[in-house]
C-alpha cells in the first residue's frame, strides 16, 4: 500500500460546484472497484464506519474494500450530493450488486465525510439497508465501471 499523501482535488473549502465534483470522483473511483486505487482518496489515517464495522487507516480500508468487492459483484454505485461546509460533504447514494448465488439487490444509504486540507478523506461515516431486488428491478445497467454521464442519478430515477 502506498502511505504517501498526495492532495486530492478538488481541496476544501468547498463551493456547491467543487463538492459536486468531489463527489462524482468518489463514485468514479468506487465503482472502478480497484481497492488500492480508492484508498489513496483518504488520509493515512482515516477513520470510517461502514454499517457496524469499524475501520482505522488506509490499509484497513483497502482491506475492507477487497472484502466488499468480492462478495458484492456487478457493483454500480449512484452517489448524490446532499449538503456541504467547508470541509464536509454529506452524500445519499444508491448501487446495485448481486451475490454469488445470482440473488440481487439495491443497497440505499447515506455517508457523511470530513476531509482534511490536501482534499483527503478524514472520517467517513455510512450507514446503509440492502434491499433485494429481481434482476428484472434493476436500474444500474452500464457496462461495470464509470457511470456513464447521460445516465440518470438518483432523483432522476425517483430513488
Amino acid at each position: 500500500m502506498n502511505n504517501i499523501e498526495q492532495p486530492r482535488l478538488p481541496l476544501p473549502p468547498f463551493t456547491l460546484a467543487t463538492a459536486t465534483e468531489k463527489v462524482r470522483l468518489a463514485e468514479d473511483g468506487w465503482n472502478s472497484r480497484d481497492p488500492e486505487k480508492v484508498a489513496q482518496a483518504y488520509s493515512i489515517d482515516t477513520t470510517w464506519r461502514n454499517r457496524a464495522e469499524f475501520i482505522h487507516g488506509r490499509d484497513q480500508a483497502a482491506q475492507f474494500l477487497v472484502r466488499k468487492w468480492d462478495k458484492e459483484l456487478e457493483y454500480r454505485l449512484i452517489k448524490e450530493l446532499w449538503a456541504f461546509t467547508e470541509n464536509r460533504i454529506a452524500v445519499r447514494y444508491a448501487y446495485e450488486w448481486r451475490d454469488d448465488s445470482a440473488n440481487w439487490f439495491r443497497s440505499y444509504g447515506n455517508e457523511n465525510w470530513e476531509f482534511n486540507n490536501q482534499g483527503l478523506m478524514v472520517n467517513r461515516h455510512a450507514s446503509l439497508n440492502d434491499l433485494p431486488i429481481t434482476s428484472q428491478e434493476r436500474l444500474f445497467k452500464w457496462p461495470l465501471g464509470r457511470r456513464p454521464d447521460d445516465h440518470p442519478g438518483l432523483s432522476h430515477l425517483g430513488l
